[in-house]
Parts: structure tokens; C-alpha cells; sequence
């Protein structure tokens, strides 16, 4: 399928409301932005500046990841899949065009091209549309406008010893009274990486390259109009867990938008964006000269939007406001061979030219009680729309099954929060519905390697309905904070694959097919523990604690639920140089399911440790970094490891990096 190219000219940019306040139970802010200044903190760790996204987020102590080989993890908010999560890059909704969900959302963006990662959980996260884990914005680099022209830049450049990865990072904006320009491009090549025990992980190589461009121009002195796009594109990328790998991955990411401050009046900011976005993915097994059967799986997702947001304010209360509106086509093949490719055996549509149109208003507010509580309520209305184009191959399973379906999905969410001298509380509490996704409703023969099932979708799935109570409770002075959190939900209808006693595999891997289906109810909960400590003036010590435990409606375990890990962590920083060092593990997961493919995991501890040295050439401010992650080369797998890959050995990696 090839892209189509368009022209838009839209009304939008992403703002954030005046007094906005962060809500400390649902809502965590990965990075700092001071808009005062132009300055953003990087997309980095303290141990680590080249960090891909998929390792910046896995530092939020509420995100983790199912892996499937070293590229491309899907990101678990909440320990919940991402049918359940909404994930949106500047509030745009993408879709990824692989059945095997090989290509989330987070792999269409670069470290470089980013300036912040917003993570609401729950149904805080519903501004951006029906969830039940919360949702993950991806916002883009913005270099406001200024009053003299202004160039910056950053290059950075590295490599990793492991599976040889080289990388090259570079930006460059410029910056006028009028005129704003953002850019961007990125390349990294990885080889096969290996594990704690010195042997080779095969088909874990990739390549990745990926470039963005902002422009925006300044209409008059309260408005501006912004044109966006991204480009990125994989190939060779292997997946040790999976039968086949991606021989080619494409995406385009095109949005414009027109933003409209007011000096005065309840209404303070109105943006809207129009969007474009086009995806193809093509898995294939022609690197698996062991297979009996050969098979590709190409697919696309073609999606329209409307983002358009309005920011109120009068004394104590300000609202968000925010519609959201957007069409996706989501088309994806399964084409048999034998050994002779030049014959074809047989042919599926595994999503069967599935489209999705949905249309949402969502509404925040925020009450200042008083200096020292503030009240909170939202909730929003959607519509969510279906058509399957070839529903025949839903009937073969679920006879007479609509070839469109409409489901109204609706959302209230409540927060209070108090702050006592040192003290902070909060409780919230929150209800929401979510559609399936289209494998979920449409699905065809979609093999899962974890269990070895083949899936069938259902159109007559209910939706999953969610309710959820959160609290955190925190302590800070000058040299101490300590902030825990936990919440609970309870999920209608949970929708998950249970073994169907019709049909017969149509893969020669799989073992038996499994249907999406709905029990009465699962639980989960979640527990997290921060603090952090200023030992000394340049010797600060940081420590998190997180747990989880997830229960269908028979008692029974659900899978991909962390167990209790730990993360413990030095960071000294005199003049212009810093050492960090790093303990983090998981306890072993007893409390695996069986069921659903799962087995027993061992305990493991990694260590790490880098060191980095800031110093100026002619007048170029340079950081050269070294460090070793897994120093003791542990061999191990965790719960998340699709299959029991075990995890890349001792890594030693450099990095440079000049900005201007």
C-alpha cells in the first residue's frame, strides 16, 4: 500500500492549562518543561544519556514491558496490554499496522524528537480518548518563538560493545520573532546482542532511521500556525521470540495546527490540529530457513484525526476541554507458501479491512479550595464506530455477526489532594468504559508464539467497563522525599482468550485456537514506594519499590504481572564530572498463570555504573560519557520475556555529544 500525500491546513497545537494542577497518584511527569526559558531537560536517565524511548520510559516506576527482542517492547501501563492503554503522539491517536503488536507507538518516535512523556493512569488519561490503564503522550520538540534569531543544535554520537550498535542523534532549530523551524534525524544499527552466558541471542539485529521537521509562523501576536511531520523506517529488525522477523517497517506522521491565545475573558487558549497519519509493516520468516511452512504477514493503518482543545480559566477554577475525533482503516494479510515461494497455498485477511471511526468530548476541572487542596473532576462521552469489510470471516466462528457495531463509552474520574506543611495526600477515584480493538473484535488466526494458540476476534464482545480507587500519601523536606501510591481496579467483562472447542490451527506451530472472550470481572493492584535522600551536597541516593498482583474472576492469576522489583541508585556530580551506579531486579514471579502460557521466573539483580565528564570546545558545550550496564554479566529472563529470551549480557557504552 502506498502513502498518500496531503496537504493540510489545520486549526491546533498542544497547550497546557494555566494552573494545571498534576494530580500525584495519576499523573506523572517524566521531565520538566520551563516554556519561561526555551530550556527542556533531555529525554535521558541519570545513567544514561543516549537512551532509546523504550529505556526512558521503563524509568517510570508505573510502565514496564513485554519484549519480544531488543527493539520495539510493548509498553504495560498500569501491568495492563496496550488494547487497554491509549498512547497518542502531541494528543494525535496512531495505530500500529502489526497483528503481533511488533510495532507500538513508542517505535515510531526518537529520543531526539521528543521534549516530554506525559503518563496519566486510569481515567485521568481519558482526556485523549476511552481507556482503563490511562494513557501515554508522546510530545514532540517545540522551540518557541523568540526575539532575536537564534540557531541550536546537538549532535551525539555513540556505540554500545554488546550487539555493536552505532547511533548518530542530531537536532537543529531556529528561532525568530516570526519564524520557528525544529529538526531532526536519527540512525541506529544494532547487531545480534548476547546473553549473561556469552552465547549469541539470534535474529535480534535491527536498523532504524528517523527524521521530523516542525515549521510554525506566527500569524499574529496571540496566534500561530504550525505544520508537523515525522518519518521513520525499520528494517531487518529481528525478533528472537517470534517464528519471523520484520524485513521492512514505514510510518508517516503529518499534523498541522493553529493556536489562539486571549489576553482576557474565561476562554484563555484555543488549539486544534488536523492529522494524517499512514503505517506499513511487513513481517516475514524468509530469515527461517527451518520453517516447514513459510508465511508473510503485511499490514497497514491509515488514520484521519481532529484534535481540537479549549483552556478556561476564572479566579480559583480553570477546565480543559478537549474533542476528539478519528478514522482509522486497519488492514492486515496471512499469505502461506511452501518451500517453492513462487506458489502461494493459501491466503486470510487477519484483519479483515477493519475501519474504526470514533468521536469524543472530554472535560477536566480543577477547583483551588484552598492554598492547600485542591479539587478535581472530569469524565468524557465517546462513540466508538466498526465496519468489518469482509465480515465473512468473522461468520465462520460467530454466525450472523454484525459487519457494524456502535458502542457509546463513557468516563467520570474524581480527585482531591491536600498539602500539610511537609504532607501531601491524595485520593481519587474513577469509571470508564473501552471498546475491543480490532484484533480483540476482528481478529482472524492471529498466532500468538507465547501460548502457541492461534486467536479469533468476537464483534459481540461487551465493552470492558472499569472502576478504580487511587491514593498516594507523601513526605518531603530539604534532604528527604518519600511519596507512596497505589491503586486498585476492578474490570467488567475483562476480555481475554480462553480455548475454543471448534476450529482447527491453521499455523503448523500453533497447538489449538483460542477465542477473545469476556470473564465477569478481574482485579489488579498496584503499589509503588519512591524516595529519595541528599547524602551529602554532591551525593544523592534515589530508591523505588513496586509491586503488583493481577486475579481473574476464578482466583487464577493474570499474565504479564510485575512482581516485586527494586531499583536503587548513587549519583555524585562535583564541577563538571558525575559517577552513577544502579541496582535493579525483580523477586521471582510465583505468581504466574499457567493458563495463558506463563511459567516461573527466577530473582535476578543487575548492576550498573557510568561516568560522564562535561567540558567546552571553542565555546561548544561537549559530554563525553562510558559506562557498563549488567556489569556482573548476569544471565537471566524475566516474566515479560516473550518465550524466556534472556536478556542482553554486560554492555559497555560511549556516547558524545556537542550541543551549540
Amino acid at each position: 500500500m502506498k502513502y498518500i500525500s496531503i496537504a493540510l491546513l489545520f486549526l491546533g497545537i498542544s497547550v497546557t492549562a494555566q494552573n494545571a494542577h498534576v494530580h500525584h497518584d495519576s499523573i506523572k511527569n517524566l521531565e520538566e518543561v520551563t516554556v519561561k526559558n526555551a530550556a527542556k531537560k533531555k529525554i535521558e536517565t541519570e545513567m544514561k544519556m543516549a537512551v532509546s524511548v523504550d529505556e526512558y520510559l521503563s524509568s517510570s516506576d508505573n510502565i514496564s514491558f513485554i519484549k519480544r527482542g531488543a527493539y520495539a517492547w510493548e509498553p504495560l501501563l498500569n501491568n495492563m496490554s496496550t488494547e487497554r492503554s491509549t498512547v497518542t503522539i502531541d494528543g494525535m491517536h496512531i495505530f500500529g499496522a502489526c497483528t503481533d503488536k511488533m510495532d507500538p507507538i513508542t517505535s515510531y518516535v526518537e529520543s531526539n524528537n521528543l521534549a516530554a512523556i506525559d503518563i496519566k493512569s486510569g481515567q485521568e488519561g481519558s482526556l485523549h480518548g476511552a481507556t482503563v490503564a490511562g494513557s501515554i503522550d508522546l510530545k514532540r520538540r517545540s522551540t518557541p518563538f523568540s526575539i532575536e534569531r537564534k540557531w541550536n543544535g546537538s549532535y551525539q554520537s555513540g556505540f554500545e560493545f554488546n550487539n555493536k550498535q552505532f547511533f548518530n542523534l542530531g537536532n537543529v532549530s531556529y528561532s525568530s520573532n516570526k519564524f520557528v523551524a525544529d529538526g531532526s534525524i536519527s540512525y541506529r544499527k544494532a547487531d545480534n546482542y548476547y546473553d549473561g552466558n556469552d552465547d549469541e541471542v539470534k535474529h535480534s539485529q535491527y536498523k532504524k532511521f528517523n527524521t521530523s521537521l516542525g515549521l510554525a509562523y506566527k500569524t499574529s501576536d496571540l496566534s500561530s500556525i504550525r505544520l508537523d511531520a515525522i518519518f521513520d523506517m525499520a528494517k531487518d529488525v529481528g525478533f528472537p521470540a517470534l517464528p519471523m522477523d520484520l524485513s521492512l517497517s514505514r510510518a508517516l506522521i503529518t499534523s498541522a495546527s493553529y493556536k489562539q491565545l486571549f489576553k482576557e475573558g474565561l476562554v484563555r487558549v484555543i488549539d486544534s490540529k488536523v492529522y494524517f497519519n499512514a503505517i506499513e509493516h511487513y513481517m516475514d520468516d524468509t530469515t527461517r530457513p527451518e520453517n516447514l511452512v513459510h508465511m508473510d504477514m503485511p499490514g497497514w493503518s491509515t488514520t484521519y484525526g481532529l484534535v481540537s482543545k479549549a483552556n478556561i480559566k476564572k479566579n480559583s477554577y480553570s477546565s480543559e476541554i478537549q474533542l476528539n475525533a478519528y478514522d482509522n482503516l486497519s488492514i492486515a494479510e496471512m499469505r502461506m507458501y511452501p518451500q517453492d515461494r513462487s506458489k502461494r497455498s493459501m491466503f486470510a485477511y487477519s484483519w479483515p479491512w477493519v475501519t474504526t471511526r470514533y468521536g469524543g468530548l472530554s472535560m477536566n476541572n480543577y477547583w483551588d479550595i484552598s492554598e492547600k487542596s485542591q479539587l478535581s473532576l472530569g469524565g468524557s462521552l465517546g462513540v466508538n464506530y466498526n465496519y468489518s469489510k469482509y465480515v465473512e470471516f468473522n461468520w465462520i466462528f460467530h454466525p450472523g455477526a454484525p459487519q457494524e457495531k456502535t458502542r457509546f463509552l463513557p468516563s467520570l474520574h474524581a480527585g482531591y489532594q491536600l498539602d500539610i506543611d511537609q504532607f501531601n495526600f491524595s485520593v481519587g477515584t474513577g469509571y470508564g468504559h473501552r471498546a475491543p480493538s480490532v484484533s480483540e473484535g476482528y481478529g482472524y488466526y492471529i498466532y500468538n508464539s507465547f501460548d502457541r494458540y492461534d486467536y479469533i476476534g468476537d464483534p459481540n464482545l461487551k465493552n470492558e467497563i472499569s472502576y478504580e480507587g487511587n491514593a498516594s500519601v507523601g513526605f518531603k523536606n530539604e534532604k528527604l522525599s518519600i511519596q507512596g501510591k497505589v491503586n486498585y481496579f476492578y474490570i467488567q467483562n475483562y476480555i481475554i482468550g480462553r480455548v475454543l472447542s471448534m476450529g482447527s490451527p491453521m499455523n503448523y506451530q500453533s497447538v489449538g485456537v483460542k477465542g477473545y472472550t469476556s470473564l465477569d470481572y478481574a482485579t489488579l493492584f498496584n503499589m509503588s514506594m519512591n524516595a529519595a535522600y541528599d547524602i551529602l551536597q554532591h551525593l544523592h541516593w534515589k530508591g523505588t519499590l513496586t509491586y503488583a498482583r493481577g486475579m481473574d474472576d476464578k482466583a487464577g492469576n493474570l499474565p504479564f504481572i510485575r512482581p516485586l522489583s527494586y531499583q536503587t541508585s548513587l549519583h555524585f556530580m562535583h564541577k563538571n564530572f558525575g559517577i552513577q551506579t544502579s541496582v535493579n531486579g525483580d523477586f521471582a514471579q510465583i505468581n504466574y498463570s499457567p493458563e495463558y502460557g506463563e511459567d516461573q521466573t527466577s530473582a535476578y539483580t543487575i548492576w550498573n555504573i557510568s561516568a560522564n565528564y562535561t567540558f567546552k570546545i571553542n565555546k561548544v558545550k561537549t559530554v563525553v560519557q562510558v559506562g557498563a550496564e549488567n556489569l556482573l554479566n548476569e544471565y537471566y529472563s524475566t516474566y515479560a520475556d516473550w518465550g524466556n529470551i534472556p536478556r542482553m549480557g554486560r554492555n559497555i557504552f560511549t556516547s558524545l555529544k556537542f550541543n551549540f
